[in-house]
């Protein structure tokens, strides 16, 4: 499958999340129509958090346009901590489930990886259970998180050899840095880790052929940080006055980089697309058993 990469004025190409991501939903939709089942994903959130809400909502809207089944537990913020690992027990037992989301942040008093690794490693539609990332770890990957997931196939969209590539993840979080140079490394790139507290970021980034920006400070990377003609993705976001800003400082790096993902628009669509794209294969996986 192939992604929209717009050249802009100097030739750098833009690589468009958006289209790559409608283009993986209406796949999944086509391949939906031929079940004689239908795919259910459930979400519980507990709380109110307003990101999450306008997040679960757009996942419940993906789901209708594939067909899939939707289902959201929305849960107080009170809620025992015991009452959510049940409500997840009582989702890891119903066939009609394929998929299960514990939708992250939940509240202080809520244990987040409890609550996570309570889901069933075959429903794990984020790919966040220990289970998921140990394997992960030893190269033997069955679901993988959708940020690091989404990162690999917009960098294979570019036809750029991942072998061999010297590649630098700026960042070390569980959801996409470190997750994200684990796929790479076992894609056979050499892979090297760094984040806001490396000295002399910009000469480990001015190696990279794919520079992957996650480390949640804006405009973190700069032109002179980028070698030219470098896969750039910036998975980054912040909203600012002026509007959402990335990682990256996207006005200036795309004039050194050859590929480029913008914000918004470039690796947040694709982790909903991977979500959908997770779902399916557990819920084929479960029906071959």
């Amino acid at each position: 499958m192939s992604v929209a990469l717009k050249p802009n004025e100097i030739g750098t190409k833009i690589i468009d999340g958006k289209q790559f991501a409608r283009s993986i939903r209406r796949d999944i939709r086509q391949q939906v129509k031929k079940l004689n089942f239908i795919p259910g994903l459930a979400v519980v959130q507990v709380g109110d958090h307003p990101a999450s809400t306008v997040y679960v909502s757009n996942k419940e809207k993906d789901c209708q346009y594939v067909h899939f089944h939707s289902e959201v537990h929305r849960m107080p913020a009170e809620t025992p901590q015991a009452a959510v690992i049940a409500q997840i027990h009582a989702l890891n037992s119903r066939e009609d489930i394929h998929g299960i989301i514990a939708q992250m942040p939940v509240p202080d008093s809520i244990d987040g990886d409890a609550v996570i690794n309570t889901i069933a490693p075959e429903k794990d539609a984020d790919g966040l259970t220990l289970v998921n990332l140990g394997n992960l770890l030893i190269n033997r990957e069955k679901t993988v998180p959708c940020t690091p997931a989404g990162i690999i196939r917009l960098i294979e969209s570019t036809g750029v050899a991942v072998e061999g590539s010297r590649a630098v993840c700026v960042g070390r979080s569980s959801l996409v840095g470190k997750p994200v140079g684990l796929m790479l490394l076992n894609r056979n790139a050499t892979v090297t880790y760094c984040h806001t507290r490396t000295r002399e970021l910009s000469s480990a980034t001015q190696q990279a052929d794919i520079l992957i920006a996650a480390s949640g400070k804006p405009q973190l990377i700069t032109a002179d940080m980028v070698k030219p003609g470098a896969v750039v993705i910036d998975v980054g976001i912040t909203i600012t006055e002026n509007g959402f800003v990335g990682d990256v400082d996207f006005e200036g790096v795309k004039e050194v980089a050859g590929f480029i993902t913008p914000v918004p628009g470039g690796v947040g669509p694709m982790t909903r697309a991977m979500l959908l794209e997770n779902t399916l294969k557990l819920a084929l996986a479960q029906k071959e058993k």
